[in-house]
């Protein structure tokens, strides 16, 4: 099995800020986890127009 990739979730608000999707940003804020599984969230991650390649990812902390 592969190691899970996190990107942070306030990277993704920037990106749906920076495009004025406010709504879309408030609600990822609300809802998804600080450090956000891009596998797990991919459908959700492609439909917002996230482009994972664009942002950097972070290791996941213990535990996770």
């Amino acid at each position: 099995m592969a190691t899970p990739t996190y990107v942070q979730k306030d990277k993704v608000v920037a990106v749906l800020r920076s495009r004025e999707q406010h709504a879309r940003a408030d609600w990822v804020d609300r809802e998804l986890p600080g450090l956000v599984d891009t596998y797990k969230n991919s459908a959700l991650l492609k439909m917002l127009g996230i482009d994972l390649d664009a942002m950097p990812p972070v290791d996941a902390p213990p535990g996770c």
